[in-house]
């Protein structure tokens, strides 16, 4: 997300068409709500609103926030039904329950060997770096979904191509 100057700044830039969606009072409340230690989808849901109040359309405020239509959509919706004063409201949606650790850990993991945490098998699966996450940090997910994350990462479980043929050559010469 763009830092808070970059939005005060096309917050202040005057539209030839501007919408006044915001009463005075809740564009000075949301602006005093935007502190550094704010969650950052409730930082995106005020921003969203300010800056459809200053006249930017869907689309730019998509492309500014790196949001998505879906979250801007509603929002916008949000702040001309006069709900602005409800962007604290609870995530909508289940909570996430991969954090930032997780993804770390599970990174280092791919760097080592199974063996190098007592296994007895070479190369890692979803299924065992979902156990092993599990023991070690307590979040359990499926095999299916640590794989998915993988993809996401440019990671696999999979050997290399190279690792295959190199493989193969080292049997042949044997």
């Amino acid at each position: 997300m763009p830092q808070a100057n970059n939005l005060f700044v096309s917050l202040n830039c005057t539209s030839v068409k501007q919408e006044m969606i915001l009463t005075p009072f809740q564009r000075q409340f949301l602006l005093r709500c935007l502190t550094p230690d704010l969650r950052p989808e409730y930082r995106c849901r005020i921003e969203i609103m300010l800056m459809v109040d200053a006249g930017q359309s869907q689309a730019q405020i998509c492309q500014t926030l790196e949001c998505s239509q879906d979250t801007a959509r509603y929002w916008i919706a949000m702040a001309r039904a006069g709900k602005a004063h409800l962007w604290n409201e609870p995530p909508i949606g289940r909570p996430k329950t991969i954090n930032e650790q997780y993804l770390n850990r599970l990174q280092e993991l791919m760097n080592h060997t199974p063996r190098d945490y007592g296994y007895a098998f070479k190369r890692w699966t979803g299924k065992w770096l979902s156990k092993h996450l599990a023991k070690e940090l307590g979040i359990e997910v499926s095999d299916r979904y640590v794989n998915q994350l993988l993809k996401r990462m440019g990671l696999s479980t999979c050997p290399k191509p190279n690792t295959i043929e190199s493989s193969a050559n080292s049997i042949n010469n044997k």
